[in-house]
């Protein structure tokens, strides 16, 4: 599953115009078995497209994966070239043996971003059982969600009120 809308402001011309409350870019990655497999609707998946986009985000992508550390590394490779803005993963960040989208973030990632993946967890009680991560690829932040619906909209909104000024200050803003 592959939706892209247009993909030409997620090019490199993006890097040229600073980040602002009007060209807010975020892609969405889908990671599940079951999704691929078509036994499961990407319910997760849209609802961050419909949360991203309430909040002022422009979602140039949304695709899906199967589960897997290669799968996942792949996908936010693809996803993070000449891109800059907010990528955000739903599903795999549990404790199953298919769980492994941490794994394949952080072999993308070039730095971490722990405060953000910490406040993500402190939502709700069961954040405590999230294994996502958050850090820097380029110009790209990518965020773990989990994949449950609600959980995952959570998440985002624990975050979303720092995100712009995250990406602003990723693109060479210097707003200090």
């Amino acid at each position: 599953m592959t939706h892209r809308a247009n993909t030409d402001e997620s090019s490199s011309d993006s890097d040229d115009h600073p980040v602002s409350e009007s060209n807010l870019l975020a892609k969405v990655l889908t990671v599940s078995d079951g999704v691929m497999s078509g036994s499961r609707e990407d319910k997760s998946g849209e609802a961050l497209v419909l949360s991203l986009s309430a909040g002022g985000f422009n979602v140039v992508e949304h695709r899906a994966v199967a589960d897997g550390v290669e799968n996942v590394a792949t996908s936010l490779s693809e996803m993070t070239k000449d891109f800059a803005g907010l990528i955000i993963t739903t599903g795999g960040t549990g404790f199953t043996e298919r769980d492994l989208t941490p794994e394949g973030t952080l072999q993308v990632l070039e730095r971490q971003a722990p405060g953000i993946a910490e406040a993500m967890r402190l939502v709700n009680p069961l954040g405590r059982l999230s294994r996502g991560v958050a850090g820097i690829v380029g110009r790209s932040i990518i965020l773990n969600t989990p994949g449950s619906t609600v959980g995952c909209v959570e998440c985002f909104n624990a975050v979303a009120d720092v995100i712009p000024h995250a990406l602003r200050l990723l693109h060479g803003e210097r707003l200090h």
